[in-house]
């Protein structure tokens, strides 16, 4: 390998990864809830839930038509109240507008207080649970399409300003947001320019939110946006991505350019793809899978990366991911074919903490009778020395083909998986653990550990969502949290602010 200088320490700096579209969004980062709403459900008369016939939908996926005794359903914000049993939405008088001709029910935390063609005010008491709307007629000449359901408050500026001032607030500062999750990048399906979401698309819980909302989002918080480009998407995708990029983001604002989303993970349909075409395209190695999905990443990260840069220059971040976990795999990524030289950063996930399994050591169920202390002890002692290791070899990895590192993710990653999920006292203790003033003080060592190793833009996992059984993931639990119930949250902006982000504890 050519021997190249050394690059320029650079400061550490803080980015987030939204979390996806979902009704259970607990984010509510759009004041029209409608944008995430949960795709269409058949419903008929007498029969069971979601029994009805296949719907006719338009190409935006608006309801065209339906069969006689047979209506169309949505739920939105579907979010669990918190530990207190408090509702975690706003409720209120919603105005509701439509465009076509038809019939729009209401129920559940909703009832109808007025009511006009194309516009409904609904009455919402979020105590109630979720909201549920229904078509139950619409004309196929003149079809309900357009529908907006928007929070109180946010009639007049709504198309000004999709966002909810709280989600603006919240991120201000942010040095850059990581669309993986809100491009529904794991296992998509999108393979033509012609396949993604819209601004005119019904619901953005099924392809992800539209680029153009990416770009507004980064425009008003004046921060970088780290794309990932869909696994299937054509090269025409690819070029015209990066000219809508070039065309609505600020260009005094960066972009990072990704292939995917861990190709390298068996449990995505993209690790899958990237073996087989990798076989195909006859890349060579052991004839392993996975060896395939490591060479393949590497080969259509470089494609891409050459479409996007002469469209937008040094504009573009080219960003090679790799495994966190093996830094051998990592070296097989950046060197196959040279791929180093066409890209600027090697992106990891420098996770902190274990997956207990049945079979682990310690066993999920041993682990399921400690203390919150206990659990403590071993994230802070077991799991941030680890962690810490894995970072110098990544770093060094990085030094030496002349990569900056960087996080595509991090964060806490302590939860049970193998059945261990079932275990009720496992959660509890672990969902305890991550709301424990001490855990604050260990982020703090584990930011210091990313600083000392050279590390650049760390892209936390994840904004805001609530938690489960599968992980503890968001930073924040709920929009209207209550940020000394926070302790990762707060110590994750003290340390952009000591970086010299410009954020806000709200």
């Amino acid at each position: 390998m050519q021997v190249v200088r050394p690059l320029p320490r650079v400061r550490a700096a803080l980015g987030m990864n939204l979390s996806g579209p979902a009704d259970w969004n607990s984010e509510l980062p759009f004041v029209d809830v409608f944008r995430l709403s949960r795709e269409w459900i058949s419903q008929r008369e007498g029969a069971g839930w979601g029994q009805g016939p296949a719907l006719d939908l338009d190409a935006n996926g608006w309801v065209k038509r339906l069969e006689p005794g047979c209506y169309a359903e949505t739920l939105m914000n579907t979010i669990d109240p918190g530990p207190d049993g408090r509702p975690r939405y706003p409720g209120g008088t919603y105005t509701v507008l439509y465009d076509g001709d038809g019939d729009l029910r209401f129920w559940n935390a909703a009832r109808v207080v007025r009511s006009e063609p194309g516009r409904i005010q609904i009455e919402v008491d979020p105590s109630r649970g979720a909201i549920f709307l229904q078509i139950r007629r619409t004309n196929p000449n003149n079809h309900v399409r357009n529908i907006r359901v928007i929070m109180p408050g946010f009639e007049s500026s709504y198309l000004k300003n999709p966002f909810h001032p709280k989600f603006l607030q919240r991120w201000s500062g942010i040095a850059c947001l990581r669309f993986m999750d809100w491009g529904e990048t794991n296992n998509s399906r999108i393979e033509r320019w012609t396949d993604r979401p819209t601004l005119q698309t019904a619901t953005w819980t099924a392809r992800g939110v539209p680029m153009e909302v990416m770009c507004d989002l980064c425009n008003r918080l004046q921060c970088d946006a780290w794309i990932c480009i869909p696994h299937r998407a054509d090269d025409d995708y690819a070029e015209r991505a990066a000219r809508l990029v070039r065309e609505k983001l600020n260009p005094r604002l960066r972009v990072w350019l990704e292939y995917s989303n861990e190709l390298w993970n068996g449990i995505f349909s993209q690790h899958r793809y990237a073996s087989e075409r990798g076989r195909e395209l006859n890349l060579g190695g052991s004839g392993a899978d996975w060896e395939y999905a490591w060479r393949y990443t590497a080969y259509r990260s470089v494609q891409i990366f050459n479409i996007w840069r002469p469209l937008l220059g040094n504009r573009v971040i080219r960003v090679l991911p790799v495994w966190f976990a093996n830094a051998w795999v990592s070296e097989r990524i950046v060197e196959f074919q040279q791929a180093y030289r066409s890209a600027d950063v090697m992106a990891i996930a420098p996770y902190l903490g274990t997956t207990f399994t049945p079979d682990s050591n310690p066993s999920a169920d041993e682990v399921s009778r400690w203390t919150v202390e206990q659990a403590l002890d071993y994230l802070e002692n077991n799991d941030l020395p680890q962690c810490v290791q894995l970072l110098r070899e990544q770093s060094a990895l990085a030094r030496k083909y002349n990569l900056r590192l960087v996080a595509y993710e991090g964060g806490t990653h302590f939860l049970g998986a193998g059945g261990a999920e079932n275990n009720e006292r496992l959660t509890q203790l672990i969902m305890a653990t991550n709301r424990h003033p001490r855990i604050a003080s260990i982020y703090r060592r584990y930011y210091r550990a990313w600083e000392e190793q050279g590390g650049w833009l760390f892209n936390y996992f994840a904004s805001t969502s609530t938690w489960s059984k599968w992980g503890c993931w968001g930073i924040l639990e709920y929009m209207d949290q209550d940020p000394r119930e926070a302790p990762k949250y707060v110590a994750t902006v003290e340390w952009a602010r000591r970086l010299g982000q410009k954020m806000q504890v709200v």
